[in-house]
């Protein structure tokens, strides 16, 4: 187990490259096993354990993954003969829920383990299933594990209660081999969905209305494989951008889709950066101590909840008070008491965050508990003064590719040590 070391105090500047989006190459990888005849290829999929768990519970499954120098990965399934998604492969990350509806539509048969990932409160599955059930699987939950059987799904109309990316995702797969037109109501939006729908559509789906909230899938006999580079990662973006500004940096962060991002880079221009913008690239410099600003997260193109915790980190060493509310996830506030450990001042009462900027931070050893909780303390330890010692850094590693590395091209004094 590894730990990450940071001297903080340090401005960045310079610029970085921002990898291919997690939440668009995992949904990608699940759909590998959708195809009927020809491979499936992703480019520069990035490195990420997240990544790797996946295409270990595809071999597992029998399809066959090659992968070049460059990160391209090409993912054969004419052999799949496992339906079969173990506890010990998939406890670590909650997308492994994704495997469920292409198996099902497909080959009409899947076991897949609950699923595990950050413990960053409820995002059950019953919607995923219920929403199956209505397109004709029988469904049952025994000890842990989801066992689904059907004959060809059926097309239906699907009113998801709450919006679910996952479950969106899922089934948009499922529906895409299904008999007759399946419409999703109160669907959810991100780009990564629009991503999965325009890599799905040119394997031979038809799907309409994605980046909306109502899609229509109108399904098809069989899909083919087909290349696609997943698109550019907000959240590693948006990351980058914060880390800019609460060293009082300058920054260019490049292969980004800024339109992708608003929602942050809007925050950080009222928290007094200076920003520019290409199509593919923005630049963040913060020339004063950061002002405090409010936030409020929900569903795309709102502010987003996986930027929550790196957002906190900054109202942390801003000045003013702020407000940080979180609506997606009942249970994404555990950075507090790490960030509280270098200095800050938090009061949290339900989901609410309450943060009374404080001028330093000092540097501490502190411990990640979810993926974004990790990005925030390495933010806040860049910032700090002195040094941050962060433990359980494998989460940081199932969602940023070498962020040590790319952080260190912008100046930041970080290195990794074992425990």
């Amino acid at each position: 187990m590894d730990k990450l070391l940071i001297d903080g105090g340090q401005p960045l500047s310079g610029s970085v490259k921002v990898s291919c989006a997690k939440n668009s190459v995992l949904p990608m990888l699940c759909a590998s096993v959708l195809p009927a005849q020809g491979d499936v290829e992703l480019e520069n999929v990035p490195h990420l354990q997240d990544a790797t768990t996946t295409t270990r519970l595809l071999v597992q499954m029998g399809v066959s993954v090659t992968m070049d120098e460059f990160m391209n990965i090409s993912l054969d399934p004419s052999a799949i003969h496992n339906f079969y998604a173990p506890y010990d492969l998939v406890k670590t990350m909650r997308s492994s829920i994704l495997v469920l509806g292409p198996l099902l539509t497909r080959f009409g048969q899947a076991k897949v383990s609950l699923p595990g990932g950050c413990a960053i409160g409820l995002r059950p599955v019953d919607m995923h299933l219920k929403a199956l059930e209505q397109m004709g699987a029988e469904i049952k939950v025994d000890k842990g594990y989801i066992t689904a059987k059907s004959k060809r799904l059926k097309g239906t109309n699907i009113v998801f209660e709450k919006k679910s990316v996952t479950g969106t995702e899922n089934i948009i797969m499922a529906a895409s081999l299904a008999k007759g037109v399946t419409k999703i109501k109160n669907a959810a939006s991100e780009p990564e969905i629009s991503d999965l729908c325009m890599f799905l559509n040119k394997m031979g789906a038809k799907i309409s209305g994605y980046g909306t909230d109502i899609i229509e899938i109108d399904g098809v006999d069989t899909l083919r494989g087909t290349r696609h580079k997943p698109l550019p990662d907000r959240i590693e973006a948006g990351t980058f951008m914060i880390a800019a500004a609460i060293t009082e940096g300058d920054v260019e962060i490049n292969n980004i889709m800024p339109e992708h991002s608003s929602a942050v880079i809007e925050k950080l221009i009222e928290a007094g950066a200076e920003i520019t913008s290409t199509n593919s690239s923005v630049r963040v410099k913060m020339k004063q101590r950061p002002k405090a600003v409010n936030i409020e997260t929900n569903a795309y193109p709102y502010f987003p909840t996986d930027m929550q915790a790196q957002m906190t980190a900054l109202n942390a060493i801003a000045e003013g008070e702020s407000f940080v509310i979180e609506n997606i996830f009942e249970n994404r506030f555990m950075h507090v008491q790490e960030l509280e450990r270098m200095g800050a001042s938090i009061k949290v009462s339900n989901n609410t965050a309450n943060i009374f900027g404080t001028k330093k931070l000092l540097g501490a050893p502190v411990m990640a508990t979810d993926l974004r909780a990790s990005a925030s303390l390495i933010l806040a330890g860049l910032a700090a003064e002195g040094t941050t010692e962060i433990g359980r850094v494998y989460h940081i590693d199932r969602g940023y590719d070498c962020i040590e590395e790319k952080l260190q091209l912008i100046g930041a004094r970080i290195s990794r040590k074992p425990m």
